[in-house]
């Protein structure tokens, strides 16, 4: 039988919800709707969905929250796209900071939004089943650096640990549960921000010098994330599970 996406709409603007409701269903997705974080929490206790279409601005908790709350939940591979009232390009870098795939500013489309959709759920979709970022957390190590990926920092040889942001952990978390494999910027791009690259499509190189800031990495010869010329970038440094004491 074939699979037709289920899409999960949280929008306390009940105008919306219905708009966008009929017109993904006309195009032949399964869709629901809830009215805010608390229907959205008690529907993904017992059901799943290929998406989700998250306001940002709701009473209660609002979008980041409840994308921030997805992030480290069961659902946390779920796409989220993400509808707000306000264009700021600030607002836009948040959201998908705190773990939205892409992000549609009201008024909108409802074409545009399926169009995106479509997109976000393709992306999602490329990479081979085994590709996929190791869920338990733990410590690791690599040269002089280690990895806590509950506390989601670097510490030093020293032991100092040294703050990441959002999307400087995802990418070096992708790159540590794929050492010395070649990975792509569509691949990077899909594992760190689940979205279509349009005006971004150069975000993986700013974040690739930012994380090598990071470790002390030299651009010109660096020792552990290297440049794959025509393909992608490598983490070249073998990574271990430190055990805790």
């Amino acid at each position: 039988m074939e699979h037709i996406d289920h899409i999960l709409i949280v929008d306390d603007d009940r105008e919306i919800r219905d708009l966008v409701s009929t017109y993904l269903k006309k195009n032949g997705l399964r869709v629901t709707a809830v009215a805010d974080g608390r229907q959205m929490r008690a529907f993904l206790e017992t059901n799943t969905v290929d998406l989700i279409i998250l306001d940002l601005m709701m009473p209660g908790d609002d979008g980041l929250v409840l994308s921030r709350e997805l992030r480290v939940g069961r659902h946390k591979a779920t796409p989220i796209v993400m509808l707000t009232a306000r264009s700021d390009e600030m607002d836009r870098i948040i959201g998908l900071e705190m773990g939205a795939d892409d992000y549609l500013a009201k008024p909108f489309s409802a074409r545009e939004l399926l169009a995106r959709i479509k997109a976000v759920l393709r992306r999602a979709r490329m990479l081979p089943p085994n590709l996929q970022i190791s869920e338990a957390g733990q410590l690791l190590r690599f040269g002089e650096w280690k990895l806590d990926t509950t506390a989601r920092h670097l510490v030093d040889a020293d032991g100092t640990a040294i703050a990441l942001s959002g999307a400087e952990y995802r990418l070096l978390r992708v790159f540590v549960d794929h050492p010395q494999r070649i990975l792509n910027r569509d691949q990077l791009l899909n594992l760190t921000q689940g979205r279509e690259a349009d005006l971004f499509d150069r975000s993986i190189d700013l974040l690739v010098s930012r994380v090598r800031q990071r470790l002390g990495d030299d651009a010109r010869e660096p020792t552990y994330i290297k440049t794959v010329r025509s393909e992608g970038y490598v983490f070249s440094m073998p990574v271990e599970i430190v055990e805790p004491r």
